[in-house]
């Protein structure tokens, strides 16, 4: 474990004494993101509040650098941890900058009176999360995703080793979402902070996250890198999902396809399909699509949203066998829809399908 900063043995979580979670095992190197991922209600804020003493700890120890939490002061846990959680900070008369510079208090005196280096930290941090122009502006009167960025500069401006997220960009649009994501990770890399946080958004657990962790009933249900984490059917299995699909190649959830006979027979490939299919999906058309290789961008989204796809092998010329089954299946369509300019050697019989659908001229 002296490789781990930050470690739990034996953990478990709950309300009143009565666990929720048990044998809980984590582990966070310095540099390195931990996220913690699952349905509503199983326990992911349970947990980060009982990692930072938000919760009496039902059983087991938390570490911090070989360190038993219970040993140790508040400040002293102040200066290497630091807390962004979704309760809601409701100050009294307080501005954005005022908010901030709580972040100084585990390294000023008992009067708390922040130094020119002090607000200097504060400035930066603001700056670090694009709040600068918030500094006077009353906490309690901004948006939730300002909020979100304020709290964060505060953890930030305590200058702390690891830091501990529940859901950071819940409310945040997408550039302050990315934004955010990016700032964290240049901490990790330059600070060689570790960031442990839970998120609901999977294809941005996917692709920020070091390690996963998956919670579900009473346990831990998985824990490793997103690449053993995120798969269709596992995620399908934590979930619960019954209605739609979710994507693991493009780390997104489908709708479930339109029900019925195809209508529509699709002619697409390398991602000229796709908007076809997703326009297709939402009026309710049941379609067909063809002939898609099977490494195909196109592929992907149509297995999620078609009635029927005929495919082949990858990096194979399309078959007569293949070709003869596709025009089958259109010559029961009403439509055909060619989205496909150009046509490589291996895809001339996809050439000879739009030419029989009459979307081509010999």
């Amino acid at each position: 474990m002296n490789d781990y900063y930050i470690y739990t043995e034996k953990m478990a979580v709950g309300y009143h004494g009565t666990p929720l979670i048990r044998d809980i095992e984590l582990r966070v190197r310095r540099g390195e993101i931990l996220t913690l991922i699952g349905p509503n209600g199983a326990g992911k804020s349970t947990i980060l509040k009982s990692i930072t003493r938000q919760l009496d700890l039902v059983a087991g120890t938390v570490y911090i650098d070989r360190e038993s939490m219970s040993r140790m002061t508040e400040k002293a846990i102040a200066r290497k941890l630091a807390v962004v959680l979704t309760e809601r900070l409701r100050p009294e008369l307080m501005t954005c900058e005022d908010v901030v510079g709580t972040g100084r208090y585990p390294y000023t005196g008992r009067l708390g009176i922040l130094s020119a280096a002090d607000r200097e930290k504060v400035r930066e941090a603001m700056e670090l999360v694009h709040a600068q122009e918030l500094a006077d502006c009353d906490f309690s009167e901004i948006s939730d995703g300002q909020r979100q960025r304020v709290l964060l500069a505060r953890a930030i401006c305590q200058e702390p080793e690891i830091i501990v997220l529940d859901e950071p960009t819940s409310f945040l649009d997408i550039r302050h979402k990315l934004e955010l994501l990016t700032i964290l990770k240049a901490m990790v890399e330059q600070r060689h902070v570790a960031v442990v946080m839970s998120l609901h958004e999977l294809d941005l657990a996917q692709k920020i996250s070091d390690q996963v962790v998956c919670v579900h009933g009473s346990t831990i249900a998985r824990y490793g890198s997103p690449e053993e984490i995120f798969t269709s059917d596992y995620i399908k299995e934590l979930y619960g999902v019954t209605k739609g699909s979710y994507n693991a190649a493009f780390g997104c959830l489908e709708l479930e396809p339109a029900k019925g006979a195809p209508q529509v027979f699709v002619i697409g490939g390398n991602g000229s399909g796709i908007p076809v299919y997703r326009r297709l999906q939402r009026k309710g058309i049941p379609f067909a699509a063809g002939v898609l290789h099977e490494n195909d961008v196109d592929c992907q989204v149509a297995r999620a949203l078609a009635a029927e796809v005929i495919t082949e092998k990858a990096f194979c010329a399309v078959t007569e066998e293949t070709y003869r089954r596709a025009l089958a299946v259109m010559r029961t369509c009403g439509e055909v829809i060619c989205c496909v300019k150009e046509f490589g050697p291996g895809n001339e019989r996809n050439r000879r399908l739009a030419i029989e659908a009459g979307c081509l001229e010999v």
